[in-house]
């Protein structure tokens, strides 16, 4: 596969200590910019990644945007004191090594994929599957579990391929309507709920649903030891790319805890900037009281094509 005119914009994680930090960027033909913002929030580690990232492939300008979330584990103990029994609940998770590795991973491999242009869908599939299988593998001598989930947008021509697993989200703005392109995978979920239980899993409320009592979403990368009952299959969106497609948001559920689909593409739809876009959602989180890391990626459409929109799952 030739790579011509290739331009690579990348992200990096952001520390703590650094505080937020944002940026943007505009694509080669003038079809599409994006911005980023990314903050710990109220956390003393931060433990979400994003991607931002423009290549030339085949003569064709290709955009790949990416949201990636550490999964948090909750142990449920019981203990007996004199025929009493109590409960408690420890949350703790690997630390940041499943997000930074499908940062550094999976855009790559998918974009050395030999269908990676005639069969984007499928591409998109087995570069999920393989950057998790890796990941399995280099986690052979960790002590502890480590998780994360994965929201991504590929921009190949006039089309918006949306990918997730786990409980990041893709929200679009079409016609002046949000619409939700990804769907968190949750465990209670009855097809969730029922897949994991043919695999022989179970789910139970601890705090809220969770997969074994342990992982609140169904679908995350890495998670060795839910392996069997948390998939990293991505769920495939895709979007024709026409003059109603007005942007995107990809953000980590630090902001969609407290900020519906509607209220966020209400908040940034007069404003043009992408990455002042970004930095407002950020900013209306946190103001909202969010609790986790927050990251938003926002990428405005410009081409105006014509034509009629359309959507296909897979």
């Amino acid at each position: 596969m030739g790579y011509l005119n290739s331009v690579l914009q990348s992200s990096s994680q952001v520390h703590a200590e650094d505080g937020p930090v944002c940026g943007g960027g505009l694509s080669q033909n003038g079809k599409f910019s994006y911005g980023y913002a990314s903050s710990p929030g109220k956390r003393s580690s931060m433990e979400d990644f994003y991607e931002t990232r423009i290549d030339g492939i085949d003569g064709e300008i290709v955009g790949l945007f990416g949201v990636f979330d550490e999964t948090i584990h909750c142990w449920l103990v019981m203990l007996s004191y004199n025929l009493i029994f109590t409960s408690i609940v420890f949350l703790g998770h690997g630390g940041a090594r499943a997000a930074e590795y499908v940062k550094q991973n999976l855009f790559s491999n998918l974009i050395r994929h030999p269908k990676f242009i005639s069969d984007t869908k499928s591409a998109i599939a087995d570069a999920y599957s393989h950057t998790d299988s890796e990941f399995l593998k280099s986690e052979n001598n960790q002590n502890r579990d480590a998780g994360s989930t994965a929201s991504t947008a590929i921009l190949v021509g006039d089309r918006l391929l949306v990918a997730n697993v786990g409980d990041s989200r893709a929200v679009i703005c079409r016609g002046g309507n949000a619409i939700a392109v990804s769907r968190d995978h949750k465990p209670d979920q009855t097809d969730e709920r029922q897949r994991i239980e043919d695999a022989g899993g179970f789910v139970m409320w601890a705090g809220t649903w969770r997969v074994g009592g342990v992982l609140a979403v169904s679908r995350a990368f890495g998670d060795r030891l839910l392996k069997q009952y948390v998939v990293a299959d991505p769920e495939i969106q895709e979007e024709k790319i026409d003059s109603s497609l007005e942007f995107l948001i990809l953000a980590s559920d630090g902001l969609w805890d407290v900020v519906s689909n509607e209220e966020a593409v209400a908040m940034i739809k007069p404003i043009q900037d992408p990455e002042q876009a970004a930095k407002r959602l950020m900013q209306g989180a946190c103001q909202r009281g969010s609790a986790d890391n927050i990251t938003c990626v926002v990428v405005r459409f410009m081409a105006n094509q014509g034509g009629t929109s359309r959507s296909v799952s897979a």
